[in-house]
């Protein structure tokens, strides 16, 4: 069962974020909490995965995520937006948010989300990647130098990381072991200078990495 833990100020979204979680058969939300009382209840609870809205009005999102990064056993934090939350989005990304979904997330979505979280994925709303990406329009041409730092096989496995998948699926994918495609993961992170799976996932969409793949007309 992947544990999952949901922060909201919100009693209403709390529960309904509950409801839809607790529907899958794999999936079980062992706390719910607001800003306040998030800290504590993760401790007490051990999730493997939090949802964590980032603006709350007595203890915000940015401030419970940079405590969690600090505990001895880290859960994977995903960032629970609204569409004009540009600046919060930007900043929860620095602080090493491992995802960022919409708070209207379909519930098929939402539970696919957990489980690409609870796997070493990662999830990003297509309108909270937007938001990214117009945030660092004018860093296009870097990101393509950056993407020159690395290997043909660092390049394939960042765009599966890209994607989304786990280092398992990517080693499934590539035909790799997971021990591998994970020193790949840590070497691409340091020729990029950046310290998330994430940012890196940014780094390769601003450069039109996935573009490219997807390209009819692309022989490489």
């Amino acid at each position: 069962m992947i544990r999952v833990a949901v922060v909201d100020d919100e009693a209403l979204v709390r529960s309904g974020l509950e409801l839809i979680l607790n529907s899958a058969d794999d999936i079980e939300v062992v706390a719910t909490a607001t800003g306040f009382e998030a800290v504590g209840k993760i401790r007490d609870t051990h999730p493997a995965v939090v949802l964590l809205d980032i603006r709350m009005p007595d203890v915000d999102g940015l401030t419970v995520l940079s405590t969690l990064r600090a505990l001895p056993e880290t859960p994977v934090v995903a960032m629970l937006t609204t569409f004009d939350a540009d600046e919060y989005i930007l900043a929860a990304l620095r602080s090493g948010a491992a995802g960022f979904l919409l708070k209207d997330t379909e519930p098929d979505q939402l539970t696919q989300s957990v489980r690409t979280l609870a796997a070493g994925g990662v999830v990003l709303s297509p309108r909270a990647s937007l938001t990214l990406l117009n945030a660092r329009s004018d860093s296009t041409g870097d990101s393509v130098l950056l993407l020159e730092r690395l290997t043909d096989r660092e390049r394939d496995v960042l765009m599966l990381l890209a994607e989304g998948l786990s280092n398992a699926s990517v080693g499934a994918r590539l035909h790799l072991s997971t021990g591998t495609v994970k020193d790949h993961v840590s070497t691409i992170l340091t020729k990029l200078g950046v310290g998330t799976r994430v940012q890196a996932a940014l780094v390769a969409q601003r450069a039109g990495l996935l573009r490219d793949r997807n390209d009819p007309g692309d022989d490489g």
